[in-house]
């Protein structure tokens, strides 16, 4: 009897869809020359949708809030410059701001040398901005060494210097009372747990403390920038390969270079292993303390840029099914996504520093902690 009335529901159901198609394309055998702009239409949509879904993961060398069209048609944006700094190797150092490019639109003039900003990047050119391409349609123009300050670096220097007042008040409230007070009570639970459930028990009580203040360090910052990733400024640090891979790369040379003998003699001379297999398994011990921190740069990086992904096509979904069920259901979908990403927030953050403490713990690592 349920299984005939789940049935019926499903009917119903498909009913209200067709009905729904039916009437979303009424009128279409009385205007079929319109069919082809349509496709068109719908065609250009979905590459302005895939464009600005490129444009939010990408950097930038401007802090672009938003853009608009007025009534004649001209794109204004709406943001400010940043400074670009450029090493070329016949002028030398080249410093200027950003708004000389107008968003990749005109070619930047500077000491007598030409740049223009292309797909991101900036490559050496003439007046007219001419790029040159290979057989792979791959640009072969030359490009200076870049030390421009992008939105990415301003975001990190925002977050550093935030956690600095933030962490630097809080110190000093200890200093008059045992009790915190104002935003530390709200972060003194989550510094204990990364003590007391973090480094503790992978690192042990006697050397944890040398590694507490990387540990806090890297785990607010992955949890603000992911969290700050999330508002309607969108610029998520994380989602930058190169961020990560210098984060990892942290947590590689403190391994590294505060490993104990027995660490590396676990590496090169493995007790009660067979001689030979010692031999055959050192270079395997080797390449797995690179691939330790290579796993961390890239767990994070796939899962904020995944997450972006799914998220902004999920909203851009909205712009492509124009009727009453397409657009609700999208932006249902992407509300809960957008609560799951603030768990995914929190979560990486919470993985980068529990993998960075057992790397930790291994490192110093003792006989009689076994």
């Amino acid at each position: 009897m349920r299984r005939d009335f789940l049935i019926k529901k499903i009917t119903f159901l498909l009913f209200l869809v067709s009905l729904v198609s039916m009437g979303q394309h009424h009128g279409d055998a009385h205007a079929q020359h319109d069919t082809h702009k349509t496709e068109e239409s719908d065609s250009s949509l979905k590459v302005e949708i895939k464009e600005f879904i490129n444009h939010h993961l990408q950097d930038s060398h401007d802090f672009g809030l938003f853009s608009y069209e007025d009534d004649h048609g001209k794109e204004h944006h709406v943001g400010f410059s940043l400074p670009v700094i450029l090493f070329d190797s016949e002028t030398g150092l080249n410093v200027f701001s950003s708004s000389k490019f107008h968003h990749g639109a005109t070619v930047a003039e500077n000491n007598g040398s030409h740049y223009k900003l292309y797909h991101g990047k900036i490559y050496k050119t003439d007046a007219q901005g001419t790029i040159t391409y290979d057989d792979h349609h791959h640009a072969v123009n030359a490009k200076p060494i870049d030390f421009s300050i992008t939105k990415n670096v301003v975001f990190i220097f925002v977050v550093g210097v935030l956690m600095f007042l933030i962490f630097t008040r809080m110190a000093k409230n200890y200093k008059t009372s045992v009790l915190p007070k104002g935003f530390g009570r709200l972060l003194e639970p989550i510094i204990l747990y990364v003590r007391d459930d973090i480094a503790i028990p992978n690192i042990g009580h006697k050397k944890y403390k040398n590694y507490m203040s990387y540990l806090l360090t890297v785990f607010f910052f992955v949890w603000i920038v992911n969290l700050l990733g999330l508002t309607p400024v969108g610029i998520n640090v994380t989602n930058n390969i190169a961020v990560t891979l210098s984060l990892a790369l942290i947590t590689y040379l403190l391994t590294t270079f505060t490993a104990n003998k027995n660490y590396w003699g676990h590496i090169f001379w493995m007790p009660g292993v067979p001689t030979p297999m010692k031999i055959l398994l050192i270079p395997i011990e080797l390449l797995g303390t690179i691939i330790k921190p290579f796993s961390l740069m890239i767990r994070l990086y796939a899962n904020i840029t995944a997450g972006h992904i799914v998220l902004m096509s999920i909203i851009g979904m909205m712009f492509i099914f124009k009727n009453w069920i397409g657009s609700p259901l999208s932006f249902g979908l992407a509300f809960a996504l957008s609560l799951l990403e603030l768990l995914v927030a929190a979560l990486q953050a919470y993985i980068f520093t529990m993998l960075s403490a057992l790397y930790f713990g291994s490192a110093v690592e003792e006989h009689g902690d076994h």
